[in-house]
């Protein structure tokens, strides 16, 4: 506050001049949105992106990157924020462990402000490991294991898509309540995603009191043949089989189930719902259950969204992008109401303020799992993901 005392010696000039800054200090209070116009507002806003960008599980990474740099130029677009212009720094892990780690060591040593990613779950959690003492902030827009939210090792960590534990109590329930199956079998490829989600599925299905698990078994991810699983299943009598993994090792189990001539229906998970599945089960998809984010094709914003993709890229875009757009704009919007880059500003903003996204209006709860947004069920029909009302 600057008290102005009236005096015969005090120039008019100078009585506006003090005039004009007591005005502003009310006008602008330190941390209101616009504050970041500091002598740091000619510097980039760095955002880094990490996920598979390339190998197997490209199909599911590639899509999220892509909507970070359509967000940020966009964002861009309209000046930045403060005045600052919004920087991508992409780094590819494959979904893989190590390269995960090196990624994330990669991404804090380029002084990277906030992080979209991980794609998969277990290369989420070792990255995590190298961020949580980093004050960086991380949303992925398809890692599921219900863990990275639920331990409480992460605060820093969001994500704009449901946990595995919605996605498994959404299998059994339509696998038992609407298809009224009592013979199931689970199949996992042990990865932290895939593992986690069966075993919710078994915890639901023993809950249910009335089915029973007919086989439970892990498989070796990136085998060439999957013919004994497929026997196993078989054997079993199971009526049908769900599948916690991603989409390589599944299209190689439905091939050998196909050529037995099994009816055993299949339930895969997000992690199969793609159109790199599609393109490599072909007409054997046909009739297969899958869950996986809600259809937003209805939605305004996810409209011009896909489009902006269509113009840039010539084909509409893949499973989580989405996702990851509207886990950008959540970023985007939280910078904005904390009125900087602190670490604690960013994430209490991230929880108090909903924001329209292409999902839909959403925000994040205390333990950084989205809200606003959920699992749907699909069946594969004509070659396309049919969103399935289950009442």
């Amino acid at each position: 506050m600057v008290w102005i005392h009236s005096t015969k010696s005090f120039d008019s000039s100078v009585m506006r001049v003090l005039l004009f800054i007591c005005v502003a200090v009310f006008l602008f209070p330190s941390g209101s949105e616009g504050a970041e116009t500091s002598e740091d507002s000619d510097k980039m806003i760095r955002i880094g992106v990490a996920g598979a960008h390339s190998g197997d599980l490209a199909s599911l990474g590639i899509p999220s990157l892509r909507a970070v740099r359509i967000a940020a130029k966009m964002q861009n677009g309209k000046g930045g924020i403060f005045g600052r212009k919004i920087e991508i720094i992409d780094q590819d892990d494959q979904c893989k462990l190590p390269k995960a780690a090196e990624a994330a060591k990669k991404l804090l040593s380029d002084n990277i402000s906030m992080i979209v990613g991980h794609t998969c779950s277990s290369a989420t959690k070792a990255a995590l490991d190298i961020y949580k003492d980093s004050k960086v902030v991380v949303i992925s827009s398809s890692s599921t294991n219900p863990a990275l939210t639920q331990s409480g090792r992460y605060p820093g960590f969001f994500r704009t898509i449901s946990p595995d534990d919605a996605q498994a109590r959404l299998q059994v329930d339509f696998l038992l309540k609407v298809l009224k199956f009592a013979k199931i079998a689970v199949v996992h490829d042990n990865d932290d995603y895939g593992r986690g989600q069966a075993a919710f599925a078994k915890e639901f299905l023993a809950e249910s009191g009335n089915t029973k698990v007919v086989l439970s078994e892990e498989i070796v991810a990136g085998a060439a043949d999957y013919s004994g699983i497929a026997d196993k299943i078989r054997e079993s009598g199971a009526q049908a089989v769900i599948y916690g993994g991603y989409y390589p090792e599944a299209s190689k189990i439905i091939l050998q189930m196909r050529i037995k001539k099994m009816k055993t229906v299949f339930m895969g998970g997000d992690g199969v719902m793609n159109k790199s599945f599609l393109k490599s089960v072909r007409s054997n998809a046909e009739g297969l259950y899958t869950t996986g984010p809600r259809d937003m094709s209805g939605n305004k914003m996810a409209a011009e969204v896909i489009d902006m993709h269509k113009k840039v890229h010539g084909d509409p875009p893949g499973q989580f992008y989405l996702n990851a757009y509207a886990g950008t704009l959540a970023l985007f919007n939280a910078i904005r109401k904390s009125g900087s880059m602190d670490y604690d500003s960013v994430i209490r903003f991230l929880r108090l303020s909903y924001i329209s996204t292409p999902i839909g209006a959403i925000s994040f709860d205390r333990k950084g799992d989205v809200r606003g947004y959920g699992f749907s069920l699909f069946k594969i029909a004509d070659g396309k993901y049919v969103e399935v009302e289950v009442k």
